[in-house]
């Protein structure tokens, strides 16, 4: 049977389940990626699992998002992190190097391979051929552990693209068209694999751009073939003997079909403050902007850079605006070093910021409260800049530095200017010293983990109780994200690893006296429940906006519908994601009510629907819980965690 890339990917991995959409699958996994904010709960999860050494082809850990080192906490982060990677054998890319994405893609990549990632932007390493996965830290942990990443096969949407991009229309245009007609859950329960001839007009790093993104449509993940395009950037990064070709058998079909001609894109731009509002550059033109910043994983190329360098070449940016540049990574960064680039966009006005991630997550270069920012960003959720109050647009590199001269939001293509011809160059060497190799294993045992009194041992879980009886504590509404369980900006985040810290500021945005609330009752505290709207849990895959509740008490949250990273984390720590059979039962529910699920287990095991009683017993509501015999098994133990350790035990 003719397979599809995808198809021939997971099966080349495949542990466990088969081919057919829906069923449990566990796919063997060769990489792990972790990042700094995520990492720290990663090695505390590794410490109480009892691990000794990864037991995964390769792990690396990359420093990119606690830059800022205002006081001590970023920078004791830093020394446990590297302290962790010669402890347990991880590769470490040390402060400065760049965003993991593009910097794995650079350093490790290779065509065929599986990847599990503490960030939901993994994704991004589909461009090369790779089947890669977002996860929560836990996950990542169990796979540095040698265990099988466990999902459900998803659907397979083939996106055949024809013809070629226009002048001044870019990758981003590509994947923020996808959004305009899908929406931010259009491709949730599926893996985009993207085939056809327009493939031959974009590049490696093109096609990071989109595949970074579909993470904001709910993609489980997106997929490249390995082709022309992928040996020429790894040759261009001196990797030429990774590459080897995959793409799907003649004749594959796929579960879900969509067509995409190149050469009827538009310049598009989505509006504050979700990447689903996308409509194209020319219905916003004229608004007047405060602030034009390119950079990011969703842009992080070299071309993304050198065209808006050629963009402002010999003009001034708008006084009012912030044209910042945020490199992507060192090597991008000495590129355009040595061949001219960076002097045009410093020239031109441009505040040039270290190679991470930076202002993508309200680490530094946060926007005046209430202006307009457009950022070449994947994310505009409201805050995650930085500023409470912010307007961000997400844009193509075109579109930015166009506005950046104009201080208006602008059409590229009314610019007098011919359009720029960016050539992919040899990028620079990089700097060996920026990724530290793991020490041998007799060495790595020797060396303890330099823990700061902000590093503290995870907390204990206890197991799920017989029962469920809990008042609701706080209803929100549609498309929660991440960012409001769990905030983002340079106030936060050094407190990630923390978890009786991070608590204080969780649901910040939403309802900043939920933590006090939660705590509420005191030991004797019997936990809560929490009602969410459609896709709770949206964006990022930090996984202690799971744990930080769960530590307050939390025990279930009914929702309409959750997104799928989120949705495998609260199990991870034993809190129960139930879905409403009937949406409308959302509106029934109040603060205060009383939720009660009689024998949690037993009800589990009954099937996928689960009664819930109301107001002591006089109302009910219907409710599906969708877990696995596995998910049954991780919940009622408390978590993962517990669960792992009664397996070792066992």
């Amino acid at each position: 049977m003719a397979l599809n890339l995808t198809q021939k990917l997971v099966r080349s991995h495949l542990a466990e389940g088969n081919l057919t959409p829906g069923d449990d699958i566990a796919l063997t996994i060769d990489q792990t990626l972790l990042q700094d904010v995520l990492g720290g709960l990663v090695m505390l999860e590794l410490e109480a699992m009892g691990v000794e050494r990864v037991k995964v082809g390769l792990a690396a850990q990359y420093i990119d998002h606690n830059l800022v080192q205002n006081d001590h906490l970023n920078a004791d982060e830093h020394m446990f992190l590297r302290s962790a990677c010669r402890r347990f054998g991880v590769w470490y890319s040390r402060p400065g190097n760049g965003i993991s994405h593009p910097v794995h893609m650079q350093s490790f990549g290779k065509p065929g391979q599986t990847l599990v990632g503490s960030d939901s932007h993994t994704p991004a390493a589909g461009s090369l051929g790779m089947l890669a996965f977002g996860a929560g830290g836990v996950e990542v942990a169990l796979a540095m552990a040698g265990q099988p990443l466990n999902l459900r096969m998803p659907r397979v949407w083939g996106v055949r693209l024809t013809g070629r991009l226009p002048d001044w229309v870019s990758a981003k245009d590509v994947i923020l068209t996808m959004l305009a007609r899908h929406g931010v859950e259009g491709a949730y329960g599926r893996i985009i694999e993207y085939h056809g001839p327009g493939l031959d007009g974009l590049t490696a790093m093109d096609r990071h751009v989109i595949a970074n993104m579909g993470a904001e449509m709910g993609a489980t993940t997106s997929v490249f073939p390995s082709d022309a395009a992928t040996k020429a950037f790894l040759e261009g990064v001196g990797r030429a003997e990774d590459w080897v070709p995959l793409a799907a058998d003649e004749g594959a079909t796929y579960d879900d079909y969509e067509e995409i001609d190149l050469s009827t894109l538009v310049p598009m731009i989505a509006k504050p403050s979700s990447p689903g509002n996308v409509v194209p550059v020319s219905e916003v033109a004229g608004t007047e902007i405060y602030q034009a910043y390119i950079g990011s994983s969703a842009n992080p190329g070299f071309r993304d850079f050198a065209v808006a360098a050629e963009i402002v070449k010999g003009r001034q940016t708008h006084d009012r605006v912030s044209f910042d540049i945020n490199p992507s990574t060192r090597v991008v960064l000495e590129t355009l070093i040595r061949d001219g680039q960076l002097s045009e966009l410093i020239h031109a006005g441009a505040r040039v910021h270290q190679a991470g991630c930076n202002g993508c997550i309200g680490m530094g270069q946060a926007p005046a409260s209430g202006r307009n920012s457009l950022r070449t960003v994947p994310r505009n959720f409201p805050g995650r800049s930085g500023t409470r109050e912010d307007s961000v647009y997400l844009c193509s590199p075109e579109t930015a530095a166009a506005s950046a001269l104009t201080g208006v939001i602008t059409d590229p293509r009314s610019l007098d200017i011919p359009y720029p011809q960016v050539a992919p160059p040899r990028m620079a060497s990089g700097n060996p010293t920026m990724l530290v190799a793991p020490l041998p294993e007799a060495e790595a045992r020797t060396v303890p983990l330099e823990k700061s009194e902000n590093i503290t041992t995870l907390p204990e879980l206890g197991r799920l109780g017989a029962s469920i009886r809990v008042p609701v504590l706080l209803k929100t509404g549609d498309d929660i994200s991440t960012d409001d369980i769990m905030p983002a900006g340079a106030r936060v985040m050094p407190y990630w690893s923390n978890i009786p810290k991070t608590s204080e500021f969780t649901f910040e945005p939403i309802d900043d006296t939920y933590p006090k609330r939660a705590r509420q009752g005191g030991k004797e505290r019997t936990g809560h429940a929490i009602v969410g709207g459609f896709n709770y849990g949206q964006g990022s895959s930090r996984e202690n906006a799971a744990l930080a509740p769960r530590y307050l008490g939390l025990k279930t949250v009914f929702a309409k519908s959750f997104a799928r990273i989120h949705w495998q984390n609260l199990i991870n720590f034993g809190v129960l994601p139930l879905t409403f059979v009937d949406p409308s039962d959302y509106d029934r529910l109040e603060l205060g009510d009383v939720i009660e699920i009689a024998d949690v287990a037993g009800a589990l095991a009954q099937g996928p629907e689960i009664i819930a009683n109301l107001r002591g017993g006089t109302d009910r509501i219907r409710l599906r819980h969708d877990l696995s015999p596995r998910q049954v098994e991780v919940l009622l133990e408390g978590g993962v965690i517990n669960w792992v350790r009664a397996r070792l035990k066992a």
